[in-house]
């Protein structure tokens, strides 16, 4: 139940490691509408400011409109209808939204139907990495998803150091953002921290959760220990050697530094370096894009001032590593609540955790699903096979 690789990818974030570790016109925003892709000049160190801090936003090629830009080329492929906003929630923090909705749907009472579904992005992430799997979704329900408080569009507030409180400030940006759009119940999908961030919002708030999705969560299992013991005898033990030293003061070293902060280190190299890093999301995504659209996006939500990012890193331990491992918590979800979780079979999270949790679970339904040839971005590696498995959860969800 463990990962099958040391967590320090995860601790580099979804975007550069295991991401191996990343409208149309007629789309209403009340904020503007999406305007298109341009290219901004590169922006470039200031010499004369280089005494101070203020030279920093100038040293990398990026901004909140850059990003919408990289967004809107993405959401462009959406077929079906769809509505994008910023959802103010009282304590005026605001959550970049997408809705997207089958206008051709044929109406239907069936109580299942009405039942939305609500993804949640992983690490990283944001709203334009659904672009494989919103249409074929919204196919009998509407389709919300949005940017973590911290990621992507939304606001990026200061978040605490404790991992407990910055836990909470994710679940509490959640519930008043279902609050502010009325939403009573919903089929809750949650990618990696998304997944993880929706067991803790289950936990609190069952009674707005259907059926709870976690595909390829992280902060699952507890962080092994540094020794094993090798054999079960008394007299033989077996001590496995360590991680070499040099592994672990580059770790020391990255611990003082939030997970993403290469890239914006990195100054006008940042581009670059994402696309350098994660070609496969190049590919993963080849057909709707022949540029590098995909890997700019994830740049741009990544170079911004870092907010989620920080709350995320209150929460690893060492080596990306959760400090409150959610399969300590996961007997506390309701014995109703129907919960499937979803792997892909080449993740580096290991799906064994899956099966621990029905364990936990005892007789309350519990479904592991493994699909082949996908790694940690299920959604985007096998988007057919993912679409189907979800699409028959939500046509039983009541």
């Amino acid at each position: 139940m463990y990962s099958k690789y040391a967590s320090i990818t995860l601790s580099f974030g979804d975007v550069l490691l295991e991401y191996s570790v990343k409208n149309r016109d007629r789309t209403e925003n009340t904020e503007t509408a999406m305007a298109p892709p341009s290219k901004a000049p590169l922006r470039t160190f200031n010499r004369q400011n280089s005494g101070n801090w203020s030279w920093w936003p100038s040293w990398q090629p990026t901004s909140m409109s850059l990003l919408k830009s990289a967004e809107a080329k993405i959401l462009s492929c959406v077929k079906n209808e769809l509505w994008s906003r910023f959802v103010t929630l009282p304590n005026q923090n605001r959550i970049w939204t997408l809705i997207v909705s089958n206008k051709t749907a044929r109406k239907t009472s069936d109580q299942a139907s009405q039942i939305p579904l609500v993804m949640v992005h992983g690490f990283g992430g944001g709203v334009g990495l659904w672009i494989r799997n919103l249409d074929a979704l919204c196919r009998s329900r509407p389709v919300y998803a949005f940017d973590l408080l911290g990621f992507g569009r939304s606001s990026r507030p200061t978040f605490p150091d404790d991992a407990t409180l910055a836990e909470e400030q994710f679940v509490d940006s959640i519930e008043q953002w279902r609050e502010s759009l009325g939403l009573e119940r919903m089929i809750l999908l949650g990618h990696s921290l998304g997944g993880y961030l929706a067991t803790s919002y289950s936990i609190q708030y069952p009674e707005r959760v259907s059926h709870l999705i976690l595909v390829d969560p992280w902060g699952f299992p507890e962080k092994p220990p540094p020794q094993q013991d090798g054999s079960s005898g008394p007299v033989s033990e077996i001590k496995r050697p360590g991680p070499p030293r040099w592994v672990k003061a580059v770790a020391s070293v990255l611990s003082f530094f939030n997970p993403l902060a290469i890239i914006r280190f990195a100054g006008p190299l940042g581009p670059g370096l994402v696309t350098r890093f994660r070609p496969d999301f190049r590919r993963k995504f080849e057909d709707l894009f022949d540029d590098n659209t995909v890997t700019e996006y994830l740049y741009h939500c990544n170079a911004q001032t870092p907010s989620g990012e920080v709350g995320f890193r209150a929460m690893c331990g060492s080596l990306g590593w959760a400090k409150r491992p959610m399969i300590q918590r996961v007997n506390l979800l309701p014995s109703s609540m129907p919960v499937t979780m979803v792997y892909g079979a080449y993740s580096w999270v290991d799906s064994s955790t899956g099966n621990y949790v029905a364990q936990i679970r005892g007789q309350s339904v519990t479904q592991v699903v493994l699909i082949d040839d996908a790694s940690h971005h299920v959604y985007a590696d096998q988007p057919e096979q993912f679409n189907q498995v979800v699409e028959n959860i939500c046509s039983t969800a009541v």
